[in-house]
């Protein structure tokens, strides 16, 4: 409370967050959010103070993918919402509930040097804006901006001049039903069974059945139902990028598909009849369009099944249901199958084959990026938190077969690389009892490595490993392809084990992979927080980028 005998209009916004549940809270403060987030975290909330704002709200935006819940930042007005914008959009396409504290400009004032019309800024990104200058009334808007976060899957910023902020509180004593209490509680979605046994009239004609599934089939909880009609169908299993490892111990999982398909999974995807998605949004990247299997007819499971999306033609067939009973109802009209695509021979090639074969010169004293990905899935412990982060490293670290999606975390719906420390942090304050190690390249790593400073202030234990080729990896791989100087993308390894020692931190540089047993023990031992870095050679051209930009003089194995 104040010294004054009568609270403010931010010493209540401050108990209506603490209401809504909100125990975590990624902050950068300024005027206009200071006296607010200075209540809230008397009030219990945990503050994790980050070193930029658009770190605050990619933070929480793994923060509410690993919680299931709302993730909440901070923000002060102007300058501090514009470097909102990169951020949102990402939030926005992968369909994060957010809420976002912004200040605004006093409204007393004439003139004011932050003074932004921030309304259209935000709503240029997809997200809500909501602008708050009532102060009797803005208890119900914050339990409400919850509401529509979750309702409508997608971030709210809270516009509120910090003047109103500072008023004594007139309103009344009691805060709003909290939101919580009133969302609808909603039972899963059964299929008709008109369109089950259309679906499965459909089924039963393919011979080579694909099912994948998308984050959809993980929040249903439909893993062990699409295992059973992959079985069912003798079909085989995939996942989106962002569901990857859902079935990462079935033995006829062919891992990703998509852009970061294996040399194995292309192969039998372009084999496949009949794709059956199960709540994915059947994505461009995806093969949405049938650009990956064009033998084969498309059935869409979703609660909100599509015909086109991304500017594609993707699915003819639909089944409208929750993810896990549409499925469990397919599987169950299916007849017997006499005939079956699975083979053992299949599932020892799916296991033992590696993702990418070609063969590429590896200068001395540098490491192919394929052989990192490969040492670290086997030293790093099952029960660490993994971080994927966006770029042309980012292929390599998504081919860890035998890490399950619980534990592995890719958003890269924007395409913004720059995201993967603040994506640590989230989910570092989502699981602050385990490990967290976050995959980047060092373009990406370099964005932001003001919050190195970040993780060491506020003892978060993460273990950065960095794919360091010394330059900006897509960009270089496809200037080369197009035969056009290189210049701009390239930039020279820097030293990230001294950068992250300047911050306090640990750091490596890691030239022989023989080491890295080793040295996971010890940073097991010690925990904390470190920067390993590992210099890869920039010859190693990752297979997204070989399919969209066709190098010359590539070798298959």
């Amino acid at each position: 409370m104040t010294n004054d005998a009568k609270p403010r209009v931010y010493d209540v916004l401050a108990r209506a967050f603490i209401q809504e549940g909100v125990n975590t809270c990624f902050a950068l403060m300024g005027d206009a959010n200071m006296n607010w987030a200075a209540r809230l975290a008397e009030q219990g909330c945990r503050m994790v103070y980050v070193r930029h704002e658009h770190c605050a709200v990619a933070a929480a935006m793994a923060y509410a993918r690993k919680t299931a819940d709302v993730g909440v930042a901070t923000v002060t007005c102007g300058p501090g919402v514009t470097q909102l914008i990169t951020a949102l959009p990402a939030a926005v396409r992968a369909h994060l509930p957010l809420v976002v504290f912004a200040g605004e400009s006093p409204l007393r004032m004439g003139w004011y040097n932050q003074e932004l019309n921030q309304a259209p800024i935000i709503a240029a990104t997809g997200a809500a804006y909501l602008p708050l200058h009532l102060p009797e009334r803005m208890p119900v808007a914050i339990r409400d901006a919850f509401l529509q976060a979750r309702r409508e899957r997608r971030p709210v910023v809270l516009g509120i001049p910090f003047d109103l902020q500072e008023r004594p509180w007139t309103g009344p004593e009691n805060l709003p039903t909290p939101s919580k209490q009133l969302l609808p509680r909603l039972s899963p979605l059964p299929p008709h069974p008109d369109d089950v046994a259309s679906a499965a009239k459909l089924v039963a004609s393919a011979e080579r059945v694909v099912v994948m599934a998308g984050l959809g089939a993980v929040e249903a909880k439909a893993g062990p139902a699409c295992r059973a009609l992959a079985a069912r169908t003798g079909g085989i299993l995939t996942t989106t990028l962002p569901a990857r490892g859902l079935f990462h111990d079935d033995l006829y999982c062919i891992g990703i598909t998509g852009s970061f398909s294996t040399e194995v999974g292309m192969e039998l995807i372009a084999e496949a009849d009949l794709v059956i998605v199960v709540g994915g949004s059947l994505a461009y990247h995806a093969g949405g369009g049938g650009q990956l299997w064009k033998k084969a007819k498309m059935l869409h499971i979703d609660i909100d099944p599509v015909a086109v999306n991304q500017g594609q033609e993707v699915a003819r067939h639909h089944l409208r249901a929750d993810a896990r009973l549409g499925v469990e109802a397919l599987t169950a009209a299916l007849p017997a199958r006499t005939t079956t695509w699975r083979t053992e021979a299949m599932a020892a090639r799916i296991r033992d084959s590696k993702p990418d074969s070609y063969k590429f010169e590896i200068e001395p004293g540098l490491l192919d990026p394929r052989d990192v990905a490969e040492g670290l899935e086997k030293a790093l412990p099952a029960d660490w938190e993994l971080v994927n982060s966006s770029g042309h490293c980012s292929w390599f670290f998504a081919q860890m077969p035998s890490r399950p999606q619980e534990k592995f975390l890719t958003i890269r719906e924007f395409g913004a690389i720059g995201n993967g420390i603040s994506f640590a942090m989230g989910v570092a304050a989502a699981r602050p009892d385990r490990t967290v190690v976050m995959f980047d390249g060092d373009g990406g790593l370099i964005m932001h490595i003001q919050e190195l400073e970040t993780i060491k202030r506020h003892g978060l234990n993460i273990l950065i490993i960095v794919m360091n080729d010394g330059a900006y990896g897509s960009e270089v791989h496809k200037l080369r392809a197009e035969g056009l100087p290189e210049a701009g993308s390239v930039f020279g390894r820097c030293d990230f084990a001294a950068i992250a020692r300047g911050f306090g931190l640990g750091g490596k540089t890691i030239k022989n992979l023989s080491e890295l047993p080793e040295a996971v023990e010890e940073f097991a031992k010690s925990g904390g927080a470190a920067v390993w870095d590992f210099h890869v050679s920039d010859k190693v051209v990752s297979p997204t980028i070989r399919r969209a930009h066709p190098p010359a003089g590539h070798r298959k194995a």
